[in-house]
């Protein structure tokens, strides 16, 4: 079992950053992807980025790319989000989650995660 606890949410103006972290524990960190969702009200549970294991490979969502960046520590099983140029559609309770890819690869469907955060709210005024 994987613990997952996300930090770092908060509210900011648009066009202001904020950076997000999540620290797993419970397990070893190894050959999990790691990505990062969003839900807003009223909204279904949307991907925003991923990570694999060797943080060598970076996936997102085209809404937030180039904007925002993830990446992970390994050594302190930490993953990150800096989130830049927020603007108010980004307003949402962000999610991390986590999945076992021994072989590889990495997903945007949020049911291939079988870890996941209690979320931090981002709340970005315009």
């Amino acid at each position: 079992q994987v613990q997952l606890v996300e930090s770092g949410g908060g509210l900011v103006q648009a066009g202001g950053s904020l950076r997000l972290s999540c620290a797993a524990s419970g397990r070893t960190f190894t050959n999990y992807v790691m990505g990062w969702f969003r839900q807003a009200p009223g909204k279904e549970r949307e991907f925003v980025a991923a990570i694999r294991y060797s943080g060598g490979s970076t996936y997102y969502a085209d809404s937030v790319k180039g904007r925002f960046t993830i990446s992970r520590d390994n050594a302190k099983n930490t993953v990150y989000l800096q989130m830049n140029s927020l603007k108010p559609e980004d307003t949402a309770v962000y999610y991390c989650a986590g999945d076992y890819r021994p072989l590889g690869g990495a997903s945007r469907e949020r049911n291939e995660y079988p870890y996941w955060g209690q979320g931090t709210q981002v709340t970005v005024s315009a």
